[in-house]
């Protein structure tokens, strides 16, 4: 090992973003890892013997993200780190259905495989498309403020912030409304029990019943078809061998997970973040036309994903000065990256009113958040209507009494009692 190696190797346990102080506090370790340089070493996270490498600056991110040669999400194509995956899926059966986790999905392929997936499923996710939704995504969140209305206090996150973005998302893809419950109870399982060096012990249970759900629904939508986004699916995949099963149900598991969790996370988190920024929130309530905006800057100061999925060095290389090897863990830390000083002025501060030309909080490169459009659309929408129709809402509970998720990968509130 060479002598940048050892040198950043050592200075490593510097930053352990899976401690107690992390999790309290991140944005400051943040700040502290900018500080130190764009690329930093961290102790492996997945275990194994590569070096892993955290990206802490927006230039350096968006280089990774978008340099597909030097660095892929193909974990399998780098034989060094192929114990990583059996690691993370060694509870899976293989021969069974899979997720968009464990399976060939849209995550963990580049291109080509990557791009000839994604243009199955980009016309359904054009803005034009997404905006045409706009109509029956206000009738969702009126509808759910009319059940809250009259009590004068809800839950943000159980009685608005996941509701309605899975009713959206399931009326998309045809998904009976008796089973959005229960895909509720296996994306909280994913998204709080998967991480980099982290599985819950019923995550791997939890993954393959929502994989065997899965191809449960396709198989009745073969038999009855209709003019959802499943049916298509399914339409295209019996048009030849450009969809197989496997990746059929990957790319279904994903859109479901994806299309109602990050959004989720972003009304939830970014309702508390403004109502913990009173200055912010009066402008916003006094001027509803700011909301577009506002969204752009809650998805900067605190998007819903904590890091991009892990790259993988394809060959030696040198970043931001770093020597990078082969086989090497590389990971674009989206929230630090969102808060570069270099980037943003008073990059810690909330301002609603702020002009962004670009954040990665939808990530970067052919990997970006193919949902993008509608999680505007939605954000837009929500937020709207909520200040809109509860002028007086405002936090039940102290703040300091707020219970939050974390894992490197993302960051959820548990709950957000709210009164008006």
């Amino acid at each position: 090992m060479n002598n940048s190696k050892m040198n950043v190797s050592s200075e490593s346990s510097e930053f352990n973003l899976f401690s107690e102080e992390s999790v309290k506090d991140h944005f400051t370790i943040f700040a502290q890892m900018r500080a130190k340089g764009p690329v930093i070493s961290i102790p492996n996270p997945m275990g194994g013997s590569g070096q892993t490498w955290i990206v802490t600056r927006m230039e350096e991110a968006m280089q990774v993200l978008k340099d597909h040669s030097r660095f892929t999400v193909d974990m399998n194509s780098i034989h060094s780190q192929e114990d990583i995956r059996k690691n993370l899926s060694n509870e899976i059966d293989s021969s069974e259905p899979q997720t968009f986790f464990t399976g060939k999905s849209m995550l963990f392929v580049d291109d080509p495989d990557h791009k000839r997936l994604r243009s199955l499923i980009s016309k359904a996710f054009t803005p034009r498309y997404m905006e045409s939704l706009r109509p029956r995504v206000q009738e969702i969140a009126d509808e759910l403020i009319d059940q809250v209305q009259a009590k004068g206090e809800m839950d943000i996150v159980n009685d608005y912030a996941y509701p309605f973005p899975i009713n959206v998302i399931s009326e998309m893809l045809g998904i009976p409304h008796n089973d959005r419950a229960q895909i509720h109870v296996w994306s909280e399982a994913i998204a709080h029990g998967l991480g980099f060096g982290k599985q819950d012990p019923k995550v791997a249970e939890h993954l393959q019943d929502f994989a065997d759900y899965t191809a449960q629904l396709v198989a009745d939508k073969r038999k009855n078809p209709s003019e959802d986004l499943i049916s298509q699916l399914i339409a295209i995949e019996e048009e030849g061998d450009r969809l197989n099963e496997h990746e059929l149900i990957s790319m279904i598991t994903l859109l479901i997970f994806a299309g109602h969790e990050t959004t989720s996370n972003l009304i939830a988190t970014g309702s508390y973040i403004l109502l913990t920024h009173p200055d912010q929130l009066g402008k916003l309530k006094s001027n509803l036309s700011l909301v577009p905006s506002a969204v752009e800057e809650l998805l900067r100061f605190n998007g819903p994903a904590t890091s991009s999925g892990p790259r993988f060095a394809t060959e030696d290389l040198e970043l931001a000065g770093q020597k990078i090897e082969k086989g090497d863990i590389v990971i674009p830390l989206l929230k630090s990256a969102n808060r570069d000083e270099l980037q943003f002025a008073q990059s810690e501060e909330l301002d609603i009113e702020r002009q962004i030309k670009r954040h990665l909080a939808f990530g970067h490169g052919i990997h970006m958040c193919l949902g993008a459009p509608l999680a505007r659309v939605e954000g837009d929408v929500a937020f709207t209507t909520l200040f809109k129709r509860l002028p007086d809402l405002e936090l039940r509970i102290p703040k300091e009494e707020i219970n939050w998720n974390f894992s490197l990968s993302s960051q959820s509130l548990a709950s957000l009692p709210v009164k008006f």
